[in-house]
């Protein structure tokens, strides 16, 4: 097999990482929204700003996917990539901020409780219903470890990937 089309260099190419970050981003995003939406956790003030990183990575990794494949724009898809590892290293900052406030490693925010919305009828049959959801408080594990501390791992992972596949872009 020719070493320059091993699936591993392959999957280091600028253009392929960009759709791999963006599909590995959009299905994180999409668990996220299985856990509030189906199994009905309420999501608190960190886990909705852990997606924002997400929402921001996904849109730019695609962009990173389109822009690779010109050869003359293989340059703005490295930096590109080195962006968007910064947006992720952010977001893994913040998996493990938010896993380290449910631990009680170190106090969250003062005003970290969240709210589902109601639609209809009066608010204060609306604020009956309501669940409030302060940081610290750990809803759901697998294996020990939050949904939080999986964000932290997934976006420190997508990190890597996109740091590793700039420095493979530079190579070329």
């Amino acid at each position: 097999m020719n070493r320059n089309s091993s699936p591993a260099r392959k999957l280091c190419d600028a253009s392929v990482a960009g759709f791999v970050i963006a599909a590995v981003g959009a299905a994180t995003i999409a668990g996220a929204w299985f856990f509030q939406y189906v199994i009905g956790l309420v999501p608190c003030p960190l886990c909705y700003e852990q997606r924002t990183p997400y929402y921001l990575a996904i849109p730019l990794s695609l962009a990173i996917g389109l822009l690779a494949h010109n050869q003359r724009r293989t340059g703005l898809a490295r930096i590109l990539l080195l962006v968007v590892a910064a947006i992720f290293a952010y977001g893994a900052a913040l998996g493990v901020y938010h896993a380290g406030v449910e631990w009680k490693w170190w106090a969250g925010p003062t005003t970290c409780t969240s709210a589902g919305t109601a639609a209809g009828g009066s608010l204060l049959s609306q604020m009956q219903g309501v669940r409030v959801v302060p940081c610290d408080v750990v809803q759901w594990t697998f294996l020990g470890l939050s949904l939080a501390g999986y964000n932290a791992l997934i976006a420190g992972a997508l990190t890597l990937y996109a740091l590793f596949a700039a420095a493979a872009a530079a190579k070329k």
